[in-house]
Parts: C-alpha cells; sequence; structure tokens
C-alpha cells in the first residue's frame, strides 16, 4: 500500500501537500511515493533536477518529523494530459490514496475548478484528499 501525492515545484501548495501525504504515510505505516510532472526536462539536466527535487522533499520531511518514512521520487513528462500521467502513474505505484494540493481561487475560479485539479477527482480510482496551504 502506498500513498502517493501529487508534486509540482511551481505549485505554492505543493509543501503542505507533501506534508500531509508524509502524516498519511506514517498513519498508514506506508511509504509515500511523490509524483513529479513536468512538461519537458532535458536530459543535460536531468540529474540535478531530480537532485534538487529531492532535496526539497527530504527538507519538507524533516519539518513534519517524517524523515523516517520511505519515499521515492517518481518523474515524467506530460506536454498534454498532466492529469492523465498523473493518474497513470497513481495506478503505476499502486496507491491507495492521492494527496493533491489545491490553490486559493476567485470567486469565479471557486465555480469552475482547475481541469487538473478536477481530473483527478473525477476520474481517479483511488481516494483523492485534497489540500490547500493556509491563508
Amino acid at each position: 500500500m502506498t500513498v502517493a501525492v501529487a508534486h509540482q515545484a511551481s505549485s505554492a501548495s505543493r509543501t503542505v501537500a507533501l506534508q500531509e501525504a508524509a502524516r498519511e504515510a506514517q498513519l498508514r505505516g506506508t511509504e509515500l511515493a511523490v509524483l513529479h510532472v513536468v512538461e519537458s526536462l532535458d536530459l543535460d539536466v536531468e540529474e540535478a533536477y531530480q537532485h534538487s527535487l529531492k532535496d526539497e522533499i527530504e527538507g519538507v520531511l524533516t519539518e513534519v518529523d517524517a524523515s523516517g518514512v520511505p519515499w521515492q521520487l517518481h518523474l515524467a513528462t506530460a506536454a498534454d494530459d498532466v492529469a492523465k500521467t498523473i493518474l497513470t502513474m497513481t495506478e503505476s505505484v499502486d496507491a491507495r490514496i492521492l494527496v493533491i494540493g489545491a490553490r486559493r481561487r476567485s470567486p469565479v475560479g471557486k465555480f469552475l475548478m482547475g481541469s487538473v485539479t478536477q481530473t483527478l477527482i473525477l476520474e481517479a480510482d483511488v481516494p483523492i484528499l485534497v489540500v490547500k496551504a493556509p491563508a
């Protein structure tokens, strides 16, 4: 059993989603799969990029006293359909739950949820835990 978290470097809610996913993994006594999707990635910088992401993840896990949680970074590219890529990755790691971050939205934005978030919620075969950063 695995707890998966959709992690995006440009997302303001990435830290809170990762923290909550680490807590879920601790509570469930399982591993954490960090799913990171980018539009494109040059092979020349992939190793450095992965190293940077791993350092960031380790820092967040240390902050919430979850450094003992076993975790693995899963990196994929998706120029077109990020949601579908995340769903495929969720299935491939045999996740039992997917944690995603949500950002604050305007009143209209609240009505029209982000397309990736909406697709994940509607199409995932596992429970989704949506978290948002505090104000």
